[in-house]
């Protein structure tokens, strides 16, 4: 595994498994799954509605709560909600969480991050940090935080490589989380020539190329994925390494394409819509 440092010193792994869209049941075997594979981050949310099932999987899979790294997000229901932090852990079923994210830039997310400040402070989250934000968003909460966000997860495949954000959140001591790492599972990121070529060379995947690209461009990856294969083989990056040359001809292949973009319509929605957090299994 390799590691990111995020800027209070806390020690984040590279590769992580996505929990996004999945159910109680699929996440609880994902993660599972993954946990026996060898991986240690998981990445949730209260709005993907299956946190417990997350929670079952950690205490399943036999490891010490202190070798996994568990990341889930503040939905904007909640920011204003004093107790979200405690009930999310009860969720959890777990004393800390190692990351904790506002979601979505909608609704109140000051106050949202202020209540993570104080479990920050509290020693129920470990770091904090933003989700979906713009750099104009960002600056917002830089302008008032006493605990700045350490974390920025958001969408960076090689069709949309962030590289002015990255100079942005570099210069602000963030290190970028990226969703989408696989482009939605675009089939023409996924078949690019490049891809194909690289994997020959190295006797990896497609996806296993791009994934490889991510972590030595500084990009954080939770892929999601019920398929115990699939889940194995997006964590098999560790044994080789592109060359500069290489990196430099992905980096091309920038189009500053995006398969999401949030507008203040879906922003107001957000901020209306209030997830069944309580009716999960």
């Amino acid at each position: 595994m390799e590691y990111a440092t995020l800027n209070n010193g806390i020690k984040m792994p590279m590769a992580g498994i996505g929990t996004f869209l999945l159910t109680p049941d699929e996440a609880e075997a994902s993660v599972l799954s993954a946990l026996q594979c060898g991986y240690r981050l998981i990445d949730t949310a209260n709005a993907y509605v299956n946190e417990k099932a997350v929670g079952r999987a950690m205490k399943k899979s036999g490891l010490k709560r202190e070798e996994i790294f568990l990341e889930t997000k503040l939905w904007p229901a909640f920011y204003e909600q004093a107790d979200a932090v405690e009930k999310t852990l009860e969720r959890l079923d777990t004393d800390y969480i190692d990351l904790l994210l506002i979601h979505q830039p909608a609704g109140n997310y000051i106050a949202g991050y202020k209540l993570m400040e104080k479990a920050y402070q509290e020693g129920k989250v470990k770091a904090i940090g933003l989700s979906n934000f713009t750099p104009a968003q960002i600056q917002e909460i830089l302008d008032v935080c006493q605990v700045k966000p350490a974390v920025l997860q958001t969408e960076v495949h090689p069709y949309s490589q962030e590289k002015e954000l990255k100079k942005f959140l570099d210069k602000e001591g963030m290190v970028i989380q990226a969703w989408y790492p696989l482009g939605h599972g675009d089939k023409a990121l996924i078949q690019e020539p490049l891809f194909t070529e690289l994997g020959k060379k190295y006797g990896k995947s497609n996806a296993q190329m791009i994934l490889r690209w991510h972590i030595q461009d500084g990009n954080i990856v939770i892929p999601g994925s019920k398929n115990p294969g699939h889940i194995k083989d997006n964590f098999d990056l560790f044994d080789f390494s592109l060359t500069e040359e290489e990196m430099a001809k992905i980096s091309a292949m920038d189009q500053q394409k995006r398969y999401y973009t949030s507008t203040p319509e879906m922003l107001k929605r957000y901020a209306e819509m209030v997830p069944p957090v309580d009716q999960q299994k």
